[in-house]
């Protein structure tokens, strides 16, 4: 933005959702895959670390979204917006609903060789969220033109 421009929930919005698709690319393209590479001895404490790690993140990236998402429905919507929502919609529940609960179920796996399938589990889940916040900036970046 240029000097003395102000922020608009447009720009918010825009921004909210380019900053979780660039998050939940480093995700995608780069950590779930080193977790998945991981061997069976090195397993149960690599995604302990994890999950400490990246919670934190997932607060402060959902959050922001969730916050710039309430404050844009202050005005009329357009069809960019909408889009947004979806896109965000997609990528939230996606990880409520099946992301969360099948890092729960590999943290409570007794034995670290059985992780398989759960795994492939979480990287198509993965899969849906990026797609989720590609389509929600591509909807925020369109409020823009």
């Amino acid at each position: 933005m240029a000097a003395g421009e102000q922020w608009t929930p447009e720009v918010a919005l825009a921004v909210a959702t380019t900053l979780h698709l660039g998050f939940q690319g480093v995700v995608t393209l780069l950590v779930y895959p080193a977790l998945a590479d991981l061997d069976t001895a090195s397993w149960t404490a690599a995604h302990e670390r994890h999950g400490r790690r990246i919670t934190p993140i997932v607060g402060v990236v959902y959050g922001l979204l969730l916050l710039t998402c309430a404050v844009r429905l202050r005005d009329p919507i357009d069809l960019g917006t909408w889009v947004a929502y979806a896109g965000s919609a997609v990528a939230l529940l996606t990880t409520a609903v099946a992301a969360a609960p099948t890092h729960g179920r590999l943290g409570a796996l007794g034995d670290p060789a059985d992780r398989g399938p759960l795994v492939r589990r979480l990287l198509v889940v993965d899969r849906v969220r990026f797609a989720g916040t590609v389509v929600a900036a591509a909807g925020a970046l369109l409020t823009l033109l």
